[in-house]
């Protein structure tokens, strides 16, 4: 038992990561990558398939956030008007904070809201509801919000109970709750059906209160609905391209938006900062115009060329390798105060998706999460009990365990790494 001790320590920190790694009864069946970089030495510490390709899950969102960071500014753009006449016209950039429950400081309502009527253009929404790649199926859950143009309450409905009544907000949803027959399920179950906005409610005979949120169709005849029902003005849509010297009007700083989305990985939110994004450089709302200007321009360089096909990381087209991640991660490092950088992403025991994990005396890893069924993936920066900054990408596709034995393997490597670097 002395001898194994004396030669498990005596062992490099790269030895013991690649035998705990070979040697884990738990990661033996999966595919796994682990890519570790040192950006003040420019050296890679440790490479396990570091070029190969992973499913990323949301860890596509760093993708998002870097291309908000390069082509939005410091606020969110909600929309651009053109005063014609007595005329007000507006051409949504796709904020996602406007009416949001958490998100809206109220601005972009208070203009409208002073206006008798206005046009809506539905000219620069260029793109799909659903994202390349998405599953069809979940289009009554929360993280599968529709994208748009113009979003408005976050693209959900909140259907709350109280006492055996179930109402909605926005109020006007009401009229689509169709109630079926009770039952004792002990839970309410709502399904809203794909092609509509009608929502089969079979209640629960237990009155217990209780709060579900489904996504809507965000087709222009509710968004219309929505606005006037909330604004108390008309509304009219027309098709109308942009026009010139129009004014661009924006809401909350953008920091508000990429908090929740890095630390909740908020879908929605990633979704709307990518079509945001190919607004500002395009006034076309489509998510491939910023993803390919990205990819021409800030991330040219990178390691393997990204499989990058939405903003959230709902689609299993998505495909990037550790080191790749790695090296953006290491432009974000460059161009993101640290004081900033960190408080965005999610802290080892502290924060975001990362709470329960990784804890330390003080936080010492601070990084993005990518969950989808069998694949995890965890990548961003890790601080050294000396002080070191390091970048890493770890990366599990494939494995039929849960994920806890596969966080609870990982959290042992990191944290030896934090001891020994």
């Amino acid at each position: 038992m002395l001898a194994a001790l004396i030669m498990v320590s005596s062992c490099s920190p790269n030895a013991y990561i690649r035998k705990t790694l070979q040697e884990s009864t738990v990661l033996d069946q999966n595919f796994s990558g682990f890519y570790l970089y040192d950006p003040l030495s420019k050296k890679v510490l440790f490479d396990q398939n570091g070029d190969h390709y992973f499913t990323p899950a949301s860890n596509t969102k760093l993708f998002t956030f870097y291309a908000g960071l390069k082509l939005l500014g410091d606020s969110v753009p909600s929309f651009s008007t053109a005063q014609q006449n007595d005329s007000l016209i507006l051409w949504p950039a796709g904020d996602p904070t406007f009416l949001h429950p958490e998100l809206d400081n109220g601005k972009s309502f208070r203009f409208l809201q002073q206006r008798k009527s206005i046009y809506v253009s539905t000219h620069n929404f260029q793109d799909e509801y659903f994202g390349p790649g998405w599953s069809w199926d979940d289009y009554n859950y929360a993280y599968s919000a529709e994208r748009s143009s113009l979003p408005i309450y976050g693209n959900v409905i909140t259907l709350a109970g109280r006492q055996g009544r179930t109402t909605a907000e926005p109020q006007v949803f009401n009229k689509f709750l169709l109630r079926q027959a009770a039952i004792d399920s002990g839970r309410n179950q709502f399904t809203r059906r794909i092609e509509s906005n009608l929502i089969d409610h079979i209640p629960s005979r237990d009155t217990a209160s209780f709060e579900r949120r489904l996504p809507f169709r965000t087709d222009w005849a509710t968004i219309k609905a929505l606005l006037e029902d909330t604004l108390n003005i008309t509304v009219e849509t027309v098709d109308l391209p942009k026009l010139p010297n129009t004014t661009k009007h924006f809401s909350v700083p953008v920091d508000s938006i990429y908090r929740p989305m890095l630390q909740d990985s908020d879908n929605f939110l990633a979704e709307q900062i990518l079509l945001m994004a190919a607004e500002s450089i395009s006034d076309t709302i489509n998510s491939q115009i910023a993803i390919q200007h990205m990819k021409k321009t800030f991330l040219a360089d990178l390691p393997d060329e990204p499989m990058w096909v939405d903003g959230s990381g709902l689609s299993r087209y998505n495909l990037f390798t550790p080191r790749s991640l790695v090296s953006l991660l290491e432009k974000i490092y460059q161009e993101a105060p640290r004081e900033r950088l960190f408080a965005l992403l999610p802290a080892g025991g502290e924060s975001g998706t990362i709470r329960s994990w990784y804890q330390g005396a003080e936080p010492y890893v601070f990084a993005k999460t990518g969950t989808l069924r069998n694949n995890h993936c965890l990548s961003g920066y890790l601080v050294t009990a000396q002080g070191k900054v390091l970048i890493f990408s770890f990366m599990h596709n494939n494995y039929v365990v849960s994920s806890s034995n596969i966080k609870r393997e990982m959290q042992k490597i990191l944290a030896y790494i934090q001891d020994k670097y």
